[in-house]
C-alpha cells in the first residue's frame, strides 16, 4: 500500500510503532522495521549514551529504516537530539513538549521530523516550522493523552495541515487502519498490540494483562493536575484515584507512581506498577511475530479499503 508516508520514510506498509517508554528498544524496533513499517526506539527519560546503544543493536538486527522517539520532557532531550544526528537515524518523532529547537539540526541532517501533537494549533505550528509528517493522537491511547479522540481529532488535522497526518490512538486492527484512512490519515502507529508482540521484552504478566483485558479495564489518572495517563485498572490506579479525591499534591501522586512503569514491564508487577494500555487492549487477544500482526492488519484493512 503506497502512500504520502510510506514513500517519505521508506516502508513497505505504513504503521508506525508507537515509541513506547521502557517497551520501545532495540528487539521491537528492529523487528517491526525487518517486518515492513517502521521501527522506533523509543528515548523516555534515557541518558544520550544508552540510546545510541540501543540505535546500534536495531542496526545490528536490520537494515531496514529505523527511527527514535525522543520525550521532550527529558532531561537527556538535548544529549538525544545529537545522537540522533550523530547515528544517522533517518527519522525522528517527538512528544510531550516542543521540538522546534531542533529543527534546523535535525533538517540539516536529512532527518524526517515527525512530531506527535494532540490538537490542531499545534499541528499546524509544526507545519510551519518544517516537519515533514504529523502524528495525531487521540486519547483513547495508552500513556499520555490530551483531550480529543481520534475520531474527532485525525480530520480536523488532516483539513488543517497539508503536510501526511498518521493516525494513532485506538488502532489495533485492519479495521482501525481503514477508519483511519477514511478520516484522512495515510498511514496509523499502533503501541499497544506491538506490546504483546513475541519481539517485545515486556514481562509476560503484562502481557496477559493486556490480552486478557475487557473494553471497560483502561483507567485514566492524572486529570486532577493536567497530566491525564492512560492504564489498565489495578490497586495502583486505585489508590491514585482515591488520593487525587483527596487533594493530594502533585509531588505525592508522582511519588506513588516512582518507578511504576519499569516495575510493571520489567518484573511483571501488574498490582503496584503502571500498566500503561490504550482502550483497544480489550480487542487484543493473543500473542504473534510483529509480522503476524503487520501483515493480518493489512490484509484486513486492505480488503476494506477495495485494495
Amino acid at each position: 500500500m503506497k502512500t504520502r508516508i510510506t514513500e517519505l520514510l521508506g516502508v513497505e506498509y505504513p504503521i508506525i510503532q508507537g515509541g513506547m517508554a521502557w517497551v520501545a528498544e532495540h528487539h521491537l524496533a528492529a523487528a517491526v522495521s525487518e517486518a515492513g513499517g517502521l521501527g522506533l526506539i523509543g528515548g523516555a527519560n534515557a541518558p544520550g549514551e544508552v540510546v545510541r546503544e540501543e540505535i546500534r543493536k536495531a542496526k545490528a538486527l536490520t537494515n531496514k529504516p529505523l527511527g527514535v522517539n525522543i520525550m521532550l520532557l527529558s532531561p537527556h532531550s538535548d544529549d538525544i537530539a545529537k545522537v540522533i544526528v550523530e547515528e544517522g537515524i533517518r527519522v525522528v518523532t517527538t512528544g510531550a513538549g516542543n521540538p522546534e529547537k531542533y529543527f534546523d539540526m535535525w533538517k540539516a541532517a536529512g532527518i524526517k521530523v515527525i512530531p506527535v501533537v494532540a490538537s490542531v494549533a499545534l499541528a499546524k505550528r509544526m507545519e510551519r516550522y518544517g516537519a515533514d509528517a504529523i502524528v495525531a493522537e487521540g486519547n483513547e491511547s495508552g500513556g499520555h493523552i490530551g483531550e480529543q479522540t481520534t475520531m474527532t481529532l485525525v480530520p480536523q488535522v488532516a483539513d488543517a495541515v497539508s503536510i501526511p497526518v498518521i493516525a494513532a490512538g485506538g488502532i489495533g486492527d485492519g479495521r482501525g487502519i481503514a477508519a483511519a484512512f477514511m478520516l484522512g490519515a495515510e498511514a496509523v502507529q499502533i503501541g499497544t498490540r506491538f506490546v504483546v508482540s513475541k519481539e517485545s521484552i515486556v514481562h509476560d504478566n503484562y502481557k496477559q494483562r493486556i490480552i486478557k483485558a475487557k473494553d471497560i479495564d483502561s483507567a485514566v489518572t492524572g486529570r486532577s493536575h493536567g497530566h491525564p495517563v492512560r492504564s489498565l485498572r489495578n490497586q495502583m490506579t486505585r489508590d491514585y484515584v482515591k488520593l487525587e479525591q483527596e487533594g493530594k499534591s502533585f509531588e505525592e501522586l508522582e511519588y506513588l507512581t516512582l518507578g511504576a512503569l519499569r516495575k510493571a514491564v520489567q518484573e511483571g508487577d501488574i498490582l503496584n506498577g503502571t500498566v500503561m494500555a490504550g482502550q483497544i487492549a480489550g480487542l487484543i487477544n493473543k500473542e504473534q511475530t510483529c509480522k503476524e500482526m503487520m501483515e493480518e492488519m493489512m490484509e484486513q484493512a486492505s480488503k476494506l479499503l477495495g485494495r
